[in-house]
C-alpha cells in the first residue's frame, strides 16, 4: 500500500478518527496481531469463537500504526482500553500514539478501503476463479504472462472476502498487469469480491462440487462463479473451459467476449496429441492456429486444461505464445500440489493440500503412470465439502481404483473408508487398509516402504497428509545419505 494516509483510509472507510495524527503513513494491512510487515493498519475481524479487538494494543506494539475498531465509539472509550492496557503492567505511550478509526463494521470498513485501493490501479487485473485448480492455473498464468509482463499476483490464499481487499492494498505500481485469484463458499460471496475487484478479464477452471454442501447444486455453483464478471471491464474477456459440461455453453453477461480453452473443436485455445512422459503431460497447443509444441513440469492430464488457460490468456493479451510456453514449462507446481520428492529411488508424491473427486482420480492416473515395474502406494484421505452425496463419491474412488489399480491404498477417516468400499464392490485386486490416524500411516510406510515405490498423498488440507509427508522425508533422510530428498520439478 503506497502513499495512503490515515485520512484517506477514514474517508474511504466512513469511519471517524478517534485518536491520533490523520497525517500517519500506512504502508501494509494486517489480519493477525503477530505479524506486521511494518506501519500497518490492523483489522480486527469477528469470528464465530474469537473478537480480535480483544489484540488491538498487542497489534500496536508489535508495529501497527493504525486500527479499525467497531468497539470503540468515542476517545473516551478508547483511553479506557488504553488504562486497562496500562494496568495490566504495560507502556501505554506507544497505544496512543497510534491511529484509532471508529467503523460500523470491521470486515465492511475493510472492503471500502479494498474498493479504495482499486480505484487506484491501473493496470490490466486478471481474475481466477472455479471450484478446483484455481491456484495452480492463477500460477500458471503468471509463469505465461511473465514472458511479457511484470506480473504481480495474489499471494497464498488471500482470495476471501478479507484477502482480496488486501491482495488490491499490496498491488505495486511498477507491476504490469496482476493475476487475482477470487474464491466463494458460500451464495453471494463471489459478487461481493467481484465488486471490490473489478476485474479487465476472468478465467473460470470448471465448474465442481465443492462448497456443494452450502450451494445445493452444480447450477447454482455455476450462477455465484459468474458473478465474477460483477463491476468487469466492459471490454474484458471471459475465459472458459470448453470441456466443462456446464462452462461450455455459458454466455457472458453484457457482450463480453468469450475464449474457450481446453481439448474439445470448439476451444479457441486447444491442447492436441496428448501423452503422459512419466507423469508430465506432453502436448501440441494450437493456439488460434498457431501451433506450439509443450512439455509440462508440472504433472497429470489435468494441468493441460490449467495450460491452455494460461496460453489463452497470454495470447490475449499479446504475448508471444512460444515465449509463453518456455516460460511455463518452466513453472513446477505449488506447496502441497503435486510436488514430487526423489528420496534415494524411492518417489514421493506430495498432492496433499486439497482434494476433489477429479483431482484425486488425477493424482492416481499420475501414480499409475509412474516408473513402470515399480510399486506404486496411495495414501488417501478425507476429500470434505462434497454435500449429501460424499460417501458415495468417496465409493467412486474406490471404482476408479478397481479400474486402474495400484499395489497399496492406505485410508484415512470415516469417508475415506469408503473408498475401500468402492474398491470391495467392484471386486478389485487393490489391497487397502483403513489407518485410524496420521501417526499409524507414517509407522507403516516407515517399516513397508522400500527403495524403488513410489508414494502417492491426497487428501483434503484438514486431514493433514502433509504433516505425514514432512514426518516421512526426514525420516527417510535420516536413515541414509542416499535418502535425501531431492525435489524434481
Amino acid at each position: 500500500m503506497e502513499n495512503i494516509s490515515v485520512k484517506q483510509i477514514v474517508e474511504a472507510a466512513k469511519g471517524r478518527l478517534l485518536l491520533g495524527n490523520e497525517d500517519q503513513a500506512v504502508r501494509a494491512i494486517s489480519l493477525d496481531s503477530r505479524n506486521m510487515a511494518g506501519q500497518d493498519l490492523f483489522v480486527p475481524i469477528i469470528g464465530e469463537k474469537v473478537d480480535a479487538h480483544r489484540f488491538i494494543c498487542q497489534a500496536i506494539l508489535n508495529g501497527a500504526v493504525a486500527v479499525f475498531t467497531s468497539a470503540h465509539e468515542n476517545a473516551a472509550q478508547v483511553e479506557a482500553a488504553i488504562r486497562d492496557w496500562e494496568k495490566l503492567g504495560n507502556n501505554p505511550e506507544p497505544i496512543r500514539h497510534a491511529a484509532w478509526i471508529a467503523v460500523e463494521d470491521t470486515k465492511k470498513a475493510l472492503q471500502d478501503l479494498g474498493v479504495y485501493c482499486r480505484s487506484r490501479i491501473t493496470i490490466p487485473l486478471v481474475g481466477i476463479t472455479g471450484s478446483v485448480g484455481k491456484t495452480t492455473t492463477r500460477e500458471m498464468i503468471a509463469a505465461a504472462l511473465n514472458a511479457g509482463f511484470k506480473v504481480y499476483r495474489t499471494p497464498g490464499n488471500s482470495n476471501s472476502q478479507v484477502g482480496v481487499p488486501i491482495t488490491m492494498s499490496e498491488i505495486p505500481t511498477d507491476a504490469g498487469i496482476a493475476v487475482i485469484e477470487l474464491g466463494m463458499s458460500e451464495p453471494g460471496e463471489m459478487e461481493k469480491i467481484a465488486r471490490i475487484a473489478r476485474v479487465d478479464s476472468a478465467v473460470i477452471t470448471n465448474i465442481g462440487i465443492a462448497h456443494i454442501e452450502q450451494l445445493g447444486s452444480r447450477e447454482n455453483i455455476l450462477k455465484e462463479k459468474l458473478n465474477i464478471q460483477e463491476g468487469m471491464n466492459p471490454e474484458g474477456i471471459l475465459f472458459l473451459n470448453g470441456d466443462d459440461d456446464l462452462l461450455k455453453n455459458v454466455s457472458a453477461q453484457n457482450g463480453h467476449p468469450v475464449v474457450f480453452f481446453g481439448t474439445s473443436p470448439q476451444c479457441s485455445y486447444r491442447a492436441m496429441d496428448m501423452r503422459l512422459d512419466e507423469g508430465y503431460p506432453v502436448f501440441t497447443a494450437d493456439c488460434r492456429g498457431q501451433r506450439i509444441p509443450v512439455r509440462l513440469g508440472v504433472m497429470g492430464t489435468h494441468m493441460v486444461s490449467n495450460a491452455m488457460a494460461a496460453l489463452a490468456v497470454a495470447g490475449e493479451y499479446g504475448v508471444d505464445l512460444r515465449a509463453a510456453a518456455a516460460s511455463l514449462e518452466e513453472f513446477a507446481g505449488y506447496k502441497g500440489r503435486q510436488q514430487v520428492y526423489e528420496l534415494g529411488s524411492l518417489t514421493v508424491i506430495d498432492d496433499s493440500y486439497n482434494a476433489s473427486p477429479v483431482s484425486m482420480k488425477a493424482g492416481l492416473e499420475v501414480l499409475v503412470s509412474m516408473k513402470p515395474g515399480a510399486r506404486k502406494i496411495a495414501v488417501l484421505a478425507d476429500m470434505k465439502e462434497l454435500g449429501p452425496d460424499e460417501a458415495a463419491l468417496h465409493r467412486e474412488i474406490g471404482y476408479y481404483i478397481a479400474e486402474h489399480p495400484v499395489d497399496q491404498v492406505l485410508l484415512l477417516g470415516d469417508l475415506a473408508a469408503q473408498i475401500g468400499a468402492g474398491i470391495a464392490e467392484k471386486n478389485g485386486n487393490t489391497p487397502f487398509i483403513r489407518c485410524g490416524s496420521p501417526d499409524e500411516i507414517e509407522a507403516w510406510l516407515r517399516r513397508e516402504t522400500a527403495e524403488g515405490d513410489c508414494i502417492l498423498f491426497k487428501g483434503s488440507n484438514s486431514m493433514r497428509l502433509g504433516n505425514v509427508v514432512t514426518k516421512f522425508i526426514s525420516a527417510r533422510q535420516l536413515l541414509s545419505p542416499a535418502g535425501e530428498a531431492k525435489y524434481q520439478g
